[in-house]
């Protein structure tokens, strides 16, 4: 019997549920009304995620989302699915949100929200990368059979409440910008475990575990918020031609071939760019304009299929960067969307992922436009940073694109615009200086491994917003992974970065060194990196240990851990202290049922129920990060009891 913890998706991993939150006036009068109508707030929803390279797909459906009031009260429904519920693959939202769609509640204060999703195996799918990560329990490529799905916490219901506690309470009221964001990590261990039961004939078994992942996370600035491409049937465009109305679409999963799409009832408005124009592609007449109103399409566009790439402004409207529009939902729809795969500066293509887990190639030719997506910056979300094959080479596996076709009938397919949406690099990290740092990252296909040095950005390059004052932050910004919300930013930060990640532990033998881990989110041509990529903020993300058995039981915060193939065993250091205390998780296998509990240390029963648990050769999974003194200062443990440790890997 083997036993073994889904490889984890990396980096920060979030999808997340963002509520932003738009006062409205419900309309004003000279004198005051006997019986005054109670306000309303409109609240637009939204999804976000990052990114793994072992999964292409992790489709679930969300089913509604309601807010508690302060002191009691009904829960208000923000969100409700169409019918039927669409999938959302939380792996094309790699640090982007997708709108939801407007409502409009009551005004007040609201501390908690539930997300509720299906908890029918039916309705989760996980497919597997076309490459994923050597040693991944699942083929490349693959659909996993329902069947081998269990939605932990389901106990017979078709749906998980899931609720979370706000730590900042939504305050909605009119004529005010508020704004709410709840997401799912993830990369939490205890996500999405591969476990193989003894009695299952060597078939791995995925348990998906909501419940633990959910988390809200904070929005000061909305006009910095990177919103997918929306798909939408066009339903009216206004009486000055300044606004186009549409009906939110979803594409369907899996994808059907042509593609079709579940309209919800959830409308939109999305505006002209004014001032830059916004590019609209006729992807019926294969024409390209470029259009500061809406005029020269309001007696066509009606009834159509669109795709959108819009940013907010200040008062919470959208406005069009560029527009796709056909009357086929599966001319809008095909238009490669997913992560890099692989790069090929020799043949002048690319590869990118969909959502069944295959490469599409992507031929970029002398007239092929790359963009990067600012919608802080609104001439530059609308301007080209770069122009046929020679852009290649600033591309890496991981980017995540959204590309458009010039013939989507054609093979091979001839890339006319590239949207860069997200330009992350990942990896270990070494050489960290006050200029500088490299990555060193290794696939499975060695041909894409990369190594990169990549400057910090500029000290007075704006970059967001400290997530609990609020106060603007420029400069280089950093945090670990298990703390978003404690960033490291200001004069210090490119120094106190450097002592971070200049550690390293070994556990000799075939193992050796285990450094430093993080992924880092980039700018394009910052006054630092002209021309080229440098780091915004950079997340240090666990490294993770090898499958082990601790060397020695828990006591006094800490334990050591050996590994396979490794000589040496390592002091493994976890935290205690409320609000910061490392994330402990029992992994139980009972009488056939698989339990994850976790395991709360910085209180007197956490601790005994670890020091009772955690004794030598019991299994471990630890996720931590190297130190300068050759420990690992633990953010994720995991244990194991129940199984039979003499065949555990």
């Amino acid at each position: 019997m083997t036993c073994a913890l889904s490889k984890k998706l990396l980096g920060v991993a979030t999808a997340a549920l963002a509520l932003v939150s738009y006062g409205c006036s419900s309309g004003s009068s000279p004198s005051p009304t006997p019986n005054p109508q109670p306000q309303n707030g409109t609240v637009t929803l939204s999804i976000s995620d990052s990114s793994t390279e072992d999964w292409a797909t992790i489709g679930v459906k969300v089913l509604s989302i309601s807010l508690t009031p302060q002191g009691g009260g009904s829960d208000v429904t923000v969100f409700t699915a169409p019918s039927p519920a669409p999938f959302v693959n939380l792996l094309q939202l790699d640090q982007l949100s997708e709108i939801l769609g407007n409502v409009s509640i009551p005004q007040g204060t609201y501390t908690a929200a539930t997300i509720t999703v299906s908890s029918s195996s039916s309705d989760i799918i996980l497919t597997a990368s076309a490459d994923p990560e050597t040693g991944f329990a699942a083929a490349p490529g693959s659909t996993v059979s329902t069947s081998q799905i269990q939605v932990v916490g389901a106990k017979g219901g078709s749906t998980i409440p899931v609720k979370v506690t706000l730590d900042e309470p939504l305050v909605v009221t009119a004529n005010q910008n508020n704004s709410l964001d709840l997401e799912f990590d993830l990369s939490h261990p205890a996500f999405i475990v591969a476990h193989v039961p003894p009695a299952n004939g060597g078939l791995t078994m995925w348990a998906v575990d909501f419940t633990p992942i959910c988390r809200q996370r904070h929005i000061h600035d909305i006009t910095r918020v990177l919103l997918r491409h929306h798909y939408g049937t066009v339903t009216q465009v206004s009486s000055d031609n300044s606004t186009l109305t549409f009906d939110k679409d979803y594409p369907v999963y899996p994808p059907t071939n042509p593609e079709t799409e579940i309209t919800s009832s959830q409308t939109l408005d999305v505006k002209a760019d004014s001032t830059n124009g916004t590019l609209f592609y006729d992807l019926d007449a294969k024409t390209r304009t470029t259009m500061k109103d809406f005029g020269s399409v309001a007696s066509t566009i009606v009834g159509k299929f669109i795709r959108v790439a819009a940013r907010y402004q200040v008062d919470g409207s959208l406005v069009a960067v560029r527009i796709w529009a056909s009357s086929s939902f599966n001319s809008v729809w095909i238009s490669p969307e997913g992560h890099v795969l692989h790069v090929n500066t020799n043949t002048d293509t690319i590869v990118v992922e969909n959502e069944l887990g295959v490469g599409v190639p992507l031929t970029v030719d002398a007239n092929t436009l790359f963009y990067f997506r600012t919608p802080s910056k609104a001439q530059s979300d609308s301007n080209s940073i770069g122009q046929g094959p020679a852009f290649l080479s600033n591309l890496e596996r991981g980017f995540k694109v959204h590309a458009s076709v010039v013939d989507p009938l054609a093979a091979p397919l001839v890339a006319s615009s590239i949207d860069i949406e997200i330009a992350r690099f990942d990896g270990t990290i070494t050489g960290s200086t006050l200029s500088n740092f490299t990555y060193t990252r290794n696939f499975r296909t060695a041909k894409d491994d990369y190594t990169v040095t990549l400057p910090y950005i500029n000290s007075a390059t704006p970059n967001g917003t400290d997530p609990m004052s609020g106060a603007a932050i420029t400069g280089f910004k950093w945090w670990n992974f298990t703390f978003p919300t404690i960033v490291d930013s200001g004069a210090n930060a490119v120094s106190d970065f450097a002592t971070a990640t200049n550690g390293a532990v070994d556990f000799g033998g075939t193992v050796g060194l285990m450094k430093v881990r993080g992924e880092s989110y980039t700018l394009w041509n910052d006054p630092n990196g002209p021309n080229s990529w440098a780091a915004s903020f950079t997340v240090l993300e666990p490294t993770a240990v090898p499958f082990g058995l601790a060397a020695t039981g828990y006591g006094n915060g800490n334990f050591t851990v050996g590994v396979p193939g490794g000589a040496n065993t390592v002091p493994v250091d976890l935290n205690t202290t409320s609000g910061s205390a490392t994330l402990v998780y029992q992994v139980d296998w009972t009488n056939n049922i698989l339990t994850i509990s976790p395991v709360d240390i910085s209180t007197s029963a956490g601790q005994s129920t670890l020091t009772t648990n955690l004794v030598a050769n019991t299994p471990v999974k630890v996720y931590g990060i190297p130190q300068a003194d050759g420990s690992i200062k633990c953010y994720v443990l995991t244990y194991f009891t129940g199984f039979a440790q003499a065949s555990t890997n």
